[in-house]
């Protein structure tokens, strides 16, 4: 965390200097520099308080500080009015997430160790009561923060802030669900009950997963602003409906030569005008808005994916009839789409756009684009190998559910600079569900693999997901 700190401080007062032309002198005092600094000095001193004085209750200042600094830099202390009371429900949210989320790991270890015995029963009875008052504080200080960041249902889902809240509350019911069935598993625990407390280990390990996703998207969610901050702009339920009508997929491909001039070619283009370097700020919103033949081209790839995913969930759901040993190669569907991915997503780019393959590494949104292509065909081949019997190793079938589970949580994170805030807002509406069934997907898949017996509720979890992944990118529009 302590390195984290230094890129995060590194990053922001560099951007802060070049864009607001100020001085190093001039930055240090800015919030987000003294609360960088602080996170930093008091993960180091936590470093030193773990290793050497081994003492708990000398720790508890040093988390409180890294605790306070992370809601110095957050909405509630930005906000004008009432930032004492959402700045203290800010930080009880985090403090209960932290102990909820955070102490799932340290209790796997725990009941790894102990091997069943009374003090792993004393520890997973003790901290289920604490994981109840955990999650209520939670859900409380939730509730709390969003009437004052959501002035209205339509802010809900006529906002990228609403949307990306809807999905954690997804994830959280998720996570309830998955808690419910810990707490009634360790009313039932004894002392030598091996059997539950395996169930229970396999259970939380799903639940931290997911717990950590939901992190993942709460950090997302800081890049957003509050929905009642964007009072104009808003979608509304017939505009979703518009886009989202079901209507024919598109399988007939522009030609690519009807696509817009990339934003690097233009600035290109006028340096040789004029004579002067022009800079190109990644992420910045485009210089041109997009075509119809852009859309389309856009439309053509989701809808061709959808195609390969919705295949993918129905042959993976073939392959538990004998009758239907040939469906087991349907891992190899991913290696066409990721290859699909890789030539067409970014048509601007290496190779099919004039962006050289170098350049086409410095945008944020192509780069993942890349990342996501190899970690398709990466956990294709694993997968692949593991259904057809050709590898035993046990660890080889985890690449799959990891994969999944990190594709969905990188969705969240997955932004896109349209230059206009209700086709981003649109955007969101379509990958939030594809990020959810992708992170669900993956962890019925690991439950599965972890269970002694066959799973049958997490078996038919994870094809169910991909089919409706197949559909939602099916349904794909973004005109």
């Amino acid at each position: 965390m302590a390195v984290v700190q230094i890129f995060y401080l590194g990053a922001n007062t560099s951007i802060l200097m070049s864009t607001a032309d100020l001085r190093f002198a001039q930055v240090i005092g800015a919030q987000f520099f003294v609360a960088g600094v602080v996170t930093f000095t008091s993960c180091i001193a936590l470093v030193g308080v773990v290793r050497w004085a081994k003492s708990l209750w000398k720790s508890i200042p040093l988390v409180l500080l890294v605790l306070l600094s992370s809601v110095a830099t957050g909405h509630a202390w930005s906000r004008i009015d009432h930032r004492l009371l959402l700045s203290v429900l800010d930080l009880v949210h985090q403090l209960a997430v932290g102990v909820w989320i955070g102490g799932l790991p340290n209790l796997v270890i725990v009941l790894i160790a102990t091997q069943g015995s009374d003090a792993s029963l004393l520890l997973s009875r003790q901290f289920s009561k604490l994981a109840v008052i955990s999650v209520s504080l939670v859900f409380i200080a939730g509730i709390g923060l969003s009437v004052f960041y959501i002035d209205s249902p339509r802010a809900a889902y006529g906002t990228a802030y609403g949307i990306m809240l809807l999905s954690k509350l997804a994830l959280f019911g998720v996570l309830l669900a998955i808690g419910a069935l810990n707490k009634s598993i360790v009313a039932r625990l004894s002392t030598g009950a091996a059997h539950l407390f395996r169930i229970l280990g396999r259970n939380i390990e799903a639940e931290i997963g997911i717990g950590f996703t939901v992190v993942l998207a709460a950090a997302s969610l800081t890049s957003q602003p509050p929905a009642i901050d964007l009072p104009h702009d808003r979608l509304s339920l017939n505009e979703i409906w518009a886009r989202y009508e079901p209507k024919g997929p598109r399988f007939i491909s522009p030609d690519v030569r009807q696509l817009k001039t990339p934003d690097r070619q233009l600035l290109k283009q006028q340096a040789e005008r004029t004579g002067r370097q022009m800079t190109y700020v990644p992420g910045s919103p485009p210089l041109e808005p997009d075509t119809p033949a852009g859309k389309a081209w856009s439309e053509y790839n989701h809808n061709w994916a959808g195609l390969v995913v919705l295949a993918v969930g129905i042959f993976a759901a073939a392959s538990r009839s004998r009758r239907l040993s040939w469906s087991r190669h349907w891992p190899l569907l991913f290696i066409g789409l990721a290859i699909f991915i890789l030539l067409r997503a970014d048509p601007e780019n290496w190779p099919l756009g004039p962006n050289s393959f170098w350049e086409s590494f410095l945008e944020a949104e192509v780069l993942q684009h890349r990342f996501f292509a190899l970690l398709i065909i990466l956990f294709a081949v694993f997968e692949w190998r593991i259904q057809t019997g050709r590898s035993h190793r046990r660890a080889y079938a985890f690449v799959f559910p990891l994969a999944c589970a990190l594709g969905g949580a990188l969705l969240f994170t997955h932004s896109h600079s349209l230059g206009n805030v209700k086709d981003e807002t649109l955007a969101e509406w379509s990958h939030i569900p594809i990020a959810f069934f992708a992170v669900l997907a993956g962890w019925s898949r690991w439950t599965e693999l972890r269970a002694e017996s066959e799973h049958r509720i997490a078996a038919w979890t994870w094809p169910i997901c991909f089919v409706m992944i197949g559909s939602i990118l099916l349904l794909y529009r973004e005109s």
